[in-house]
């Protein structure tokens, strides 16, 4: 009797088959065939969404994979992940895990280590860890304050709304529009008024340094005039003005005698009433006082 009978070809078939299953299921777990890792316990009071098989990251670089999770129905804020890491990777006291998710969805554990280059966990014991907020996470966190805002921003919205639909806002605008080309049109001629000036102004440089200059020069024959003698001098045309006064005030001289003496003033008078006479006299009768022929005696 054969021993590699049919039934025990099947047999063997069905074992390795299952071996072979066995062994796959984990390489695309990600778990090592041979064992080739150290097991350490991560404590989280959440794990939404990891799950065995789970990468474990540390500063970006993969060491090792989550091999499994238990749950503690009578402490439901402790559960515990077994991670197991290269046995190389040496974690620092104070390291913790955070559980993170990228864009995609997909799950992942972040060693965040220490710097504590010192002391390290041993193997097999336990490290804290959390669940990373990420953006998702603050973006959960900001939905309360979001609802809260909801009605202010509804009412803002509104009254924005009937603002935007009241005719003097449009109204407004319009004159604004005006306002602005006003401006432009105000610009423009300031900007020639500038060129103006800026042409002009050196011409009127040159005119300021020449009035400086002649006020210079005035301010200097000022400073030459000697003010001492033209004093003495106005002192002195002053005195005699008022000798010549007080002459003509006193009975001294012609002019006093003319202004303070009324008898040469009546002879005066008496004699121009009789000259004035004579003239009359003498226009009456011409012929008392001249005799004489404008063309002379003829020649027979």
């Amino acid at each position: 009797m054969k021993f590699f009978t049919k039934e025990v070809q099947i047999a063997l078939v069905a074992i390795v088959a299952l071996v072979v299953l066995y062994f796959g299921l984990n390489f695309l777990k990600g778990l090592s065939i041979f064992s080739n890792s150290n097991t350490y316990c991560l404590v989280f009071d959440d794990v939404t969404g990891l799950s065995a098989s789970s990468p474990v990251y540390a500063n970006g670089y993969k060491v090792g994979v989550v091999e499994g999770i238990d749950y503690d129905y009578n402490n439901p804020r402790r559960i515990v992940a077994k991670v197991g890491l290269d046995k190389q990777m040496r974690i620092p006291t104070g390291s913790h895990a955070e559980i993170s998710s990228d864009l995609l969805g997909n799950i992942k554990v972040n060693l965040v280590l220490s710097d504590n280059p010192l002391q390290f966990i041993a193997v097999g014991d336990t490290i804290l860890g959390s669940i990373e907020q990420g953006m998702m996470g603050k973006v959960a966190q900001m939905v309360p304050a979001i609802e809260t805002m909801m009605p202010k921003l509804d009412s803002i919205l509104t009254s924005l709304n009937q603002l935007l639909a009241d005719p003097a806002l449009r109204n407004t605008l319009y004159h604004v529009e005006g306002m602005t080309a006003n401006l432009d049109k105000t610009s423009a001629d300031l900007r020639i008024l500038s060129a103006s000036l800026s042409r002009n102004v050196p011409s009127m440089m040159v005119r300021a340094d020449s009035v400086l200059g002649n006020t210079q020069r005035l301010t200097a024959n000022l400073s030459a005039v000697d003010v001492a003698a033209m004093t003495a001098s106005v002192n002195q045309t002053l005195a005699n003005v008022e000798a010549m006064t007080r002459k003509l005030n006193s009975n001294e001289g012609t002019l006093g005698l003319l202004m303070r003496d009324p008898t040469l003033y009546n002879n005066m008078a008496k004699t121009m009433a009789d000259a004035d006479s004579l003239m009359r006299d003498l226009k009456a009768h011409p012929k008392r006082y001249v005799h004489f022929s404008v063309f002379g005696k003829k020649d027979k």
